[in-house]
């Protein structure tokens, strides 16, 4: 008799973004846009600093909470763009990277059994977590109404049970642009407080964000909002504003006693983020605005082009998305979007996301991420273009 992988691990699906990636890997000269990334390297600015700190000596174990200095820092950086006060000693976390921050505070939220409501289609990590816990997931799609999308409130008040714990969502979305707004702030909260359950805000894009005078002006957070005692978890992360996804460095802010849980669950999961990464996000952080205003600009041109090629293609409806880096066309007609990237991606080498992988109504879509150059983005609508009039 031999020991058989435990049940509970085949009830998490693979990522199907991963899945075509994987096929994308093994192939020459493919434009990829499936990854939620730029092609760009991380500035030099924080290269440098992460050497430097090796170089002084910060290759040893930190706090599981990550080094004071950057928690400081953090805090720091929240109250000149958000005017909000933290405490880095009771209510920061740090992580290593975005999906880790999420690991930890789904898993201070649940319990087996429990049940998290998540809006959708998003990055499908959140629901992939929340069935690692053992929970259940349960996905409600965002309505699409005029050319933007919305908070389905009905969907949401029906999908309650006595078992749910937590509502997770992405603002500005992944992969949908969505951005909340303020009354949807103020109406999550609300449900939060009602209904007794945590609310966990993905703002890891907060700072890639279009509808403002001024580029670089971050989306408001949640936290604005929030006073210490609301059951709200903020999720954060280097990877997309300074170009660090290979870094792995995120991080958490939560009430002190869920932020104290977290701490200590970094233990046994990772310890804590490396801690050159650590001293090089606080570069990042201190000496970045200037890099984010750049890029901020460069991104918003790559999505009007993008959206004006797009419009020029048959079958296809494609919402103005208000931050990320992402576009998410519908596909007329399109009933298997795995298939229909792979075959995209085999007769054109230009690799998208498909929507199924990304929850409830996410079929019949596909991601493009418009983070890349131009010299990438400039080929792949044109290859895009001619496979869909085939």
């Amino acid at each position: 008799m031999r020991a058989e992988v435990a049940p509970s691990v085949s009830a998490v699906p693979y990522s199907r973004i991963r899945e075509l990636a994987e096929i994308a890997m093994r192939m020459d000269g493919v434009l990829r846009l499936y990854f939620g990334e730029s092609n760009q390297p991380t500035p030099a600015f924080i290269r440098d600093a992460a050497i430097a700190a090796m170089q002084s000596g910060y290759t040893f174990y930190t706090e599981n909470a990550g080094l004071l200095s950057l928690r400081q820092e953090i805090a720091a950086h929240y109250g000149r763009m958000q005017g909000v006060e933290l405490d880095p000693l009771r209510e920061i976390v740090v992580t290593a990277s975005g999906v880790q921050a999420l690991n930890v505070s789904i898993r201070c939220a649940l319990d087996p059994g429990d049940e998290a409501i998540v809006l959708t289609p998003a990055w499908p990590n959140g629901s992939a977590i929340v069935t690692m816990t053992c929970a259940k997931a349960v996905e409600i799609p965002h309505a699409l109404e005029g050319g933007r999308y919305r908070i389905d409130w009905d969907a949401i008040e029906s999908a309650v049970t006595p078992r749910t714990r937590l509502l997770i969502y992405t603002s500005p979305s992944n992969p949908l642009g969505w951005t909340a707004t303020e009354d949807d702030q103020d109406r999550l909260l609300e449900f939060s407080r009602r209904h007794g359950i945590w609310l966990l805000a993905d703002e890891v894009y907060d700072r890639l964000w279009y509808e403002t005078d001024r580029l670089g002006t971050p989306v408001p957070s949640i936290l604005r909002k929030a006073n210490r005692d609301d059951s709200v978890m903020v999720v954060h992360s280097f990877s997309k504003s300074y170009c660090m996804t290979g870094w792995r460095l995120g991080y958490l802010i939560a009430r002190a006693d869920l932020a104290k849980q977290a701490g200590q669950l970094n233990e046994f999961i990772v310890s804590h983020a490396p801690s050159f990464t650590q001293k090089a996000g606080e570069t990042a952080l201190r000496d970045g605005e200037a890099e984010i205003a750049a890029m901020l600009q460069r991104l918003k041109e790559n999505r009007d082009f993008c959206m004006a090629a797009l419009a020029e293609m048959p079958r296809l409806t494609v919402p103005r998305p208000e931050g990320a880096f992402y576009l998410f066309p519908r596909v007329d007609g399109l009933k298997d979007s795995f298939d229909f990237c792979k075959r995209l991606l085999m007769e054109t080498k230009v690799g998208l996301a498909p929507g199924v992988a990304f929850g409830a109504r996410g079929e019949g879509s596909v991601r493009i991420c418009y983070a890349a150059d131009k010299a990438i983005l400039e080929p792949a609508m044109e290859r895009l273009g001619r496979f869909l009039k085939q």
